[in-house]
């Protein structure tokens, strides 16, 4: 196949990561965050295929667990986490630690991982797959951050737990 298969299979993986981060967005992270966690799924996003190239074969061999099993639950743990957030008085609004950060960057890179176990087949130098990814996904996500963060500013904290909610309703419709 082509580059614009590619490109394609870049953008349609990089959607989820778009919508997650409208929800994410709500908290009303700092310019530096909105950059760090963007950076982080692009990051991601580039291991993540090539990871399911070379290794994910045999990790689903040895451990038979569904992807989409994983990404419910750190979804729905996020999610909780934003709808109690959004019942506080007084709101902090950032991210607390690295960890989350890269739980979210997971969470939306596991489907790259699958892809990368039939990357080859699409195209035949998986580092140019890796690097388009990566840059979709950075893109995409810090527009759905941005997007979000303007969301926040107008609608306060029902734009938290309707974000906090979005997550569950994602991770429930992944699983399904």
């Amino acid at each position: 196949m082509n580059i614009i298969a590619v490109i394609l299979i870049a953008i349609s993986l990089s959607m989820d990561a778009f919508s997650l981060s409208l929800a994410y967005g709500t908290l009303g992270l700092s310019k530096r965050d909105i950059y760090l966690l963007s950076a982080i799924v692009g990051i991601y996003h580039f291991l993540m295929p090539l990871l399911g190239m070379y290794i994910g074969y045999w990790i689903l061999k040895i451990i038979p667990i569904s992807p989409d099993l994983i990404i419910l639950i750190v979804l729905s743990i996020i999610g909780v986490q934003m709808i109690f957030t959004s019942f506080k008085e007084d709101r902090e609004m950032k991210i607390m630690n690295l960890i989350e950060l890269l739980f979210f960057g997971l969470a939306v890179s596991l489907d790259s991982f699958s892809v990368g176990l039939g990357l080859r087949t699409v195209y035949e130098i998986p580092m140019v797959c890796a690097i388009i990814f990566m840059v979709s996904s950075f893109c995409f996500t810090y527009l759905g951050l941005k997007l979000g963060k303007k969301i926040n500013n107008k609608l306060g904290s029902i734009s938290t737990l309707f974000g906090g909610l979005m997550l569950i309703l994602i991770g429930l419709f992944c699983l399904f």
